[in-house]
C-alpha cells in the first residue's frame, strides 16, 4: 500500500504538533494532500475510475473545509501551511 503506518508518523511529526498528534487540523490536511496527489497520479493512469474519482473529490472537500476552519482559527499557521505543502499559486 502507498501510505505505510511509518509515512503517515513521518507526515504527522513534520505538520502536525507532535508525531501522535493526528487529530490536529495541519496533519490531516497533510495527509489529505498526500493521498490527494497519489490519486491524482492514478486518475492520470486509470482515467475510467469512477470509484477512485469520487474518493478524491471527497477528499478535496474535507481539506477544504479544514482549510476553511484553520483560515478563522489562525490566518498565520494557514498561510504557512500552503506555502509548505505547495497547495496554493
Amino acid at each position: 500500500m502507498y501510505l505505510t503506518a511509518e509515512k503517515k508518523t513521518e507526515i504527522f511529526e513534520e505538520f502536525g504538533k507532535q508525531a501522535t498528534d493526528t487529530g490536529s487540523a495541519e496533519g490531516q490536511i497533510a495527509l489529505f494532500t498526500f493521498r490527494i496527489k497519489h490519486l491524482t497520479e492514478h486518475l492520470k493512469i486509470n482515467k475510467k475510475d469512477l470509484a477512485t474519482m469520487r474518493s478524491l473529490v471527497r477528499l478535496v472537500g474535507k481539506r477544504r473545509k479544514l482549510l476553511d476552519y484553520l483560515k478563522e482559527k489562525d490566518i498565520e499557521k494557514y498561510r504557512e501551511l500552503i506555502k509548505k505543502l505547495g497547495i496554493r499559486k
